[in-house]
């Protein structure tokens, strides 16, 4: 734990330098200088883009940081592993781009009715995924090697900044809201460029492929968990896109701005929890390796006290000043605060169960993982069809935080029935108990 904790504090107040930024960007600049409807193209086109980095990753993602302590042997290059996961990206990106150039009619219909804007533009999404799939190649390696501040520090700050720049460009009428879109999409490159120069530099990723020698009784291991870690990192990406790609097609790109905004407001929550993953997942897959279920639960019971702790913290924090926080607002988003309370429990809940999914990740059950995964998805999805009609994006705020909280109870049971490991200690009723009794005093006072 001594590494997580020195680590995880870094990249925790980086990322709480970066959460101003964002805070700054996104709940002042972005609400003050543009309207809900660009709010909407811009976050509509980086969750596409997102969804576009998922899909071209192509199962790498989790390998680099599940198997690379096997093969971390600088002497022998890493037995080429990380050429090797490049070379599988660089093969997604190309089969991706060709996809959606072959299904942008179907894809232009879909938003024609209700986001036409959307249809314009939507050929950015191509750069923001190329961007965003090899920073995460590059941030999962780096993170095997235990090297997380370079990454975090380029994406909750550097990114933010340029973000920061443009806004206030843009507000003074130095560009034009062409040229903020174009540059803010091409900064999703920036990220991935410099990670790749580092390792190239500090000779970690070499161009031979003579370099690749992986053995042969890893390559059909390597080739099972690719291929269900992809297939259940996608079904969880389209998650995260789904919501704002139905509201998006459903009511129009005003609705997705402002619930697309919620969702960025409630992910400061979960900063401190993310820095803590970054850390983790590699000591994690340690701990699998050596068989140390003792040091597992120690792990998982930490991370999810201190999850707890954070989380409640958290949404006293946003919620019972929530009033307050929306005055300063344009009055449209006013459609956002039950969706922010949904949300909210979700997080909590999320960072409650800790570290499930990376313990699910890299144990032997791994598949297991993808039959909740897609109960999540298409609870989602159906639950949305049914409630956007009705409520609009107050519905879909119920859908994902209902569903989220049902996904990560169910999956933290499973856990503790395969391995008797769980993420509860008698301890963590304190701060719960604070919790309620705060939240009673506020409405009874």
């Amino acid at each position: 734990m001594g590494i997580v904790k020195k680590d995880a504090l870094r990249t925790t107040l980086i990322s709480y330098i970066g959460l101003v930024l964002g805070y700054i960007n996104k709940a002042f600049l972005f609400i003050l200088f543009l309207t809900t409807v660009e709010i909407g193209l811009v976050n509509l086109l980086t969750t596409t883009g997102l969804l576009f980095a998922q899909l071209s990753n192509l199962g790498s993602i989790y390998v680099t940081w599940r198997f690379f302590p096997f093969f971390r042997n600088e002497a022998k290059k890493h037995y080429g592993f990380l050429l090797f996961n490049v070379l599988i990206v660089c093969f997604g990106i190309l089969l991706c781009s060709v996809l959606f150039w072959l299904f942008k009619a179907e894809i232009g219909a879909y938003f024609h009715d209700k986001s036409p804007l959307f249809n314009r533009y939507a050929w950015w999404v191509i750069p923001v995924g190329v961007g965003n799939v090899l920073f995460m190649l590059f941030e999962n390696l780096m993170r095997g090697m235990f090297k997380n501040i370079l990454p975090v520090f380029l994406q909750d700050i550097g990114l933010r900044v340029l973000t920061t720049i443009l806004l206030v460009a843009y507000a003074l009428d130095y560009i034009s809201f062409e040229v903020f879109l174009t540059v803010l999409m091409l900064s999703n490159m920036l990220p991935a460029l410099v990670l790749m120069g580092y390792l190239i530099y500090h000779q970690e990723l070499h161009y031979s492929l003579k370099h690749i020698t992986i053995p042969k009784r890893f390559r059909k291991i390597i080739l099972s968990f690719s291929l269900f870690s992809y297939v259940n990192t996608l079904a969880t990406m389209v998650v995260v896109t789904m919501d704002a790609v139905m509201i998006g097609g459903m009511i129009g790109l005003a609705a997705t701005g402002i619930y697309t905004t919620m969702v960025q407001v409630t992910s400061a929550v979960l900063i401190p929890f993310r820095a803590m993953t970054r850390v983790s997942s590699p000591i994690v897959a340690k701990l699998w390796k050596e068989k140390d279920m003792k040091g597992l639960q120690a792990i998982y019971q930490k991370s999810s006290g201190a999850g707890l702790f954070i989380g409640l913290l958290s949404f006293l924090g946003l919620w019972l000043p929530v009033h307050e926080l929306f005055s300063f607002l344009k009055p449209e988003f006013n459609a956002g605060i039950p969706v922010l309370f949904f949300l909210l429990l979700g997080r909590v809940v999320d960072m409650y169960c800790g570290l499930n999914g990376i313990i699910f990740a890299t144990s032997r059950k791994y598949k297991y993982d993808l039959l909740f995964t897609v109960f999540l998805c298409v609870g989602i999805y159906v639950l949305n069809r049914l409630l956007i009609p009705r409520y609009g994006i107050a519905g879909v705020g119920f859908a994902t935080g209902f569903i989220f909280v049902f996904y990560n109870v169910a999956r933290s049971v499973y856990i503790y029935w395969a391995y008797r490991l769980n993420p509860f200690h008698w301890g963590h009723t304190k701060p719960l108990m604070v919790f309620l009794g705060v939240l009673g005093i506020y409405y009874v006072s």
